[in-house]
């Protein structure tokens, strides 16, 4: 019996990182007949492989999937809600969006960081293709994020702007790259670590959102240590098991605030006296953010 890393997924097939090399392996036994289990392993899976007989042959089999530490999960696309998971044991998720082409989609990347911050993983916020916008209009654009709190990196992958930042964030790291489509998140990668050859696709010009270069997240490991998970482009970001009265906590510059108001129950949308809303009116909480909190407190759907 081996244990690994599961690095890729498809089509019921799992590549598995192990002290041997890399195997194949798929579900076996109890875990193959228990649905929960086999929907929720992911790239990032600490997993027990073992060899058993198919018929003439001998494979690979997963026994046994370890507990997560972490995991980035948003909420499947459809009516019936349910959980759907896209790497776990994570360190950080590194959250990318274009300054511009296609143009970023604020409301989605707010989505993203309550996501992380709900699963108690480090947000950074990547800001790719700053050479289309300017540094000075990507700056004045995230500014917001970066007053917020959060770690905010500007890039242009094609000029190899950031990029030496963006490997030390990375290096030594299990991480995850998020983010919609189109975005360069394929062509960072191949920046970061030169030789990776990760396909990558035009933006197209008629919608402005990009193809789907990356088809399913994989592990990918880097030179300078650690691996990094590609995932696929996000064209819907649901939340999924976030309490409504736990929202508030997840907007980092709400957290003064917190306790000022009139009534200890308040929910930031409405109510008189409100410390929340009356940062948002002065301008000292982003009026934007405050829109995604109130959005997300209503059950309103966000997509690209």
């Amino acid at each position: 019996m081996l244990s690994g890393t599961v690095r890729r997924g498809l089509g019921g097939v799992y590549e598995v990182e192990t002290p041997e090399g890399v195997l194949e392996a798929v579900l076996r036994g109890r875990l193959k007949r228990d649905e929960r289990t086999g929907d929720r392993v992911v790239v990032g899976d600490r997993v027990d492989v073992d060899q058993e007989r198919a018929g003439e042959e001998t494979v690979w089999g997963i026994v046994r999937v370890h507990e997560r530490t972490t995991v980035l999960a948003r909420r499947a696309p459809g009516k019936a809600p349910r959980p759907k998971a896209i790497v776990a044991n994570v360190d950080q998720v590194l959250i990318v969006f274009a300054a511009a082409h296609p143009d970023p989609h604020l409301r989605m990347l707010d989505r993203f960081l309550v996501i992380a911050a709900s699963s108690d993983i480090a947000p950074v916020i990547v800001v790719n293709k700053t050479d289309l916008a300017g540094m000075e209009a990507a700056r004045a654009t995230f500014a917001p994020y970066e007053r917020a709190g959060y770690e905010v990196h500007y890039t242009a992958a094609k000029d190899g702007v950031g990029v030496d930042g963006l490997r030390e964030v990375l290096c030594g790291r299990l991480s995850a790259l998020a983010g919609p489509s189109g975005v360069g998140k394929s062509s960072l990668l191949n920046a970061v670590q030169p030789g990776l050859g990760l396909r990558v696709s035009e933006v197209s010009l008629a919608v402005n959102k990009g193809r789907h270069t990356t088809v399913t997240a994989q592990l990918i490991p880097l030179e300078c240590g650690g691996w990094v998970a590609d995932t696929p482009g996000l064209r819907e970001v649901g939340l999924w098991e976030i309490e409504r009265d736990q929202l508030q906590f997840y907007f980092p510059e709400f957290e003064p605030l917190l306790g000022q108001c009139r009534y200890p129950t308040c929910t930031h949308t409405h109510e008189p006296g409100c410390a929340v809303r009356a940062a948002a009116e002065s301008g000292e909480v982003d009026a934007g953010r405050y829109d995604s909190y109130h959005r997300m407190f209503l059950g309103e759907e966000e997509d690209e």
